[in-house]
């Protein structure tokens, strides 16, 4: 079961660790990073509309709640969108794996992380490893849930 997402928290949040629109992966890393007990997690939104598909998202999980750095650039109504975990870091593990990263890769940005091989693919696109593409199929199959419940309404 999914938590629900703590609208005013992830709006405080967001103005604490200065996110800004288009980086939820940064938004997430850095909220995890300055909030005690979180789990920094990736995965896909969906809502109704467009781009009428999942979106990579990241944002952050509390014991009680989803925290989202980034919703107040998302334009939607909070009750509106779908999260869908895909991997969840603790914040011990999050540094590890960027400071790795940065290490193995210092050219390229080490957010969002797609764990180890093999890679699914969904089309052409390379995703991360299975729990992605689990995430993403369930990600796109309440996608088509609510645009069709929208397009049955008109």
């Amino acid at each position: 079961m999914n938590k629900p997402l703590n609208e005013a928290l992830s709006l405080e949040i967001a103005q604490r660790v200065k996110s800004k629109a288009k980086t939820p992966f940064d938004n997430a890393y850095r909220a995890a990073l300055a909030t005690e007990g979180a789990i920094y997690v990736q995965g896909f939104l969906v809502f109704a509309g467009k781009p009428y598909k999942p979106i990579e998202h990241g944002w952050m999980e509390l014991e009680d709640c989803i925290v989202d750095p980034t919703l107040a650039y998302l334009n939607k109504n909070a009750q509106q969108l779908c999260y869908f975990t895909a991997q969840r870091f603790t914040v011990k593990e999050l540094k590890a794996i960027i400071e790795e990263s940065k290490e193995d890769y210092p050219e390229d940005d080490p957010l969002p992380i797609y764990g180890d091989p093999p890679y699914e693919y969904y089309g052409n696109v390379m995703l991360g490893a299975k729990d992605y593409l689990e995430a993403y199929q369930a990600a796109e199959a309440k996608c088509r849930e609510l645009n069709q419940k929208n397009a049955d309404k008109n």
